[in-house]
């Protein structure tokens, strides 16, 4: 019979985030996979946990993977933290929960902190459809290339940043974004927590004199709806004729034409009818 594989939120920050069940979980596990086994072993310490501790992370995740799964394949149970966070959101932790799903060993999620989350909800802007875009590439041609792809996103965008990368990203994505309002939500969770909500000129202009320090998430306005051009009913009737030109049924291109534009059904036909 095959073991389980827990996902357990870790704090980003505070330890007091830690939710009882979470620790639980940590101590019924026969062992630990962690990003970083050095992290992972203060907060086991800080809560009295006492386990085997393997590494998984970006480097040694095939290897690692395989080696996990068949312990999980022999009947043992896991449970995979990262240094931070939400396992499988922004780290490999999703290939391992792709290997386990291909053969046949039950996941888990041991709800708890996210980075992305947290600063969606603070930032004060819309919240109820969102994309998250986690690192943008550290490769300036790269970036500049996803970036594009996002410039007609309407969705607010949430992106992870270090500090280091800061400046470099804001200058990007204000050359081709467009100045659009920003939440820039720095060490979250932590004695210097702090949500700076501006515009991405303001953002540039900001840490041009200030250093970046802590690790960030940015929340980015998605971009404004393109307002298709109002269709007159002259138009409409071009749409139809044209559409019957094409051996269509007139019926079914007054009804196409009104989906596709808006343009009331029944005056459509009725103006078709008099042209």
């Amino acid at each position: 019979m095959s073991g389980l594989l827990y996902l357990v939120a870790t704090p980003i920050g505070n330890l007091g985030d830690f939710s009882p069940r979470a620790v639980e979980t940590l101590q019924q596990a026969d062992f630990i996979a962690a990003e970083d086994t050095r992290v992972s072993v203060r907060l086991l310490n800080h809560f009295g946990i006492k386990k085997p501790l393997v590494s998984y992370h970006e480097h040694n995740r095939a290897a690692a993977g395989q080696a996990i799964l068949n312990r999980l394949l022999s009947g043992e149970v896991c449970a995979l933290v990262t240094d931070a966070g939400t396992p499988a959101i922004s780290d490999p932790g999703e290939d391992l929960v792709r290997l386990c799903a291909e053969n046949g060993v039950e996941v888990l999620s041991i709800p708890g902190c996210c980075a992305a989350i947290n600063a969606l909800a603070v930032s004060g802007l819309p919240t109820r459809r969102f994309t998250f875009e986690g690192f943008l590439s550290a490769n300036k041609k790269e970036r500049r290339e996803q970036l594009e792809h996002l410039t007609s996103e309407e969705r607010t965008m949430v992106f992870h940043e270090a500090p280091h990368k800061l400046r470099a990203t804001l200058s990007d994505m204000l050359a081709i974004l467009g100045d659009r309002p920003i939440a820039l939500c720095r060490e979250l969770t932590k004695l210097h927590e702090e949500t700076r909500r501006t515009t991405l000129s303001g953002a540039v202009a900001y840490y041009a004199e200030t250093e970046p320090r802590g690790e960030f998430v940015l929340v980015v306005a998605g971009a404004e709806p393109i307002t298709a051009p109002a269709l007159s009913l002259e138009d409409g009737i071009a749409m139809v004729q044209k559409l019957r030109g094409d051996g269509m049924r007139m019926k079914d291109a007054v009804r196409q034409v009104s989906a596709d534009t808006g343009l009331n059904k029944n005056e459509l036909y009725d103006a078709v009818l008099k042209a």
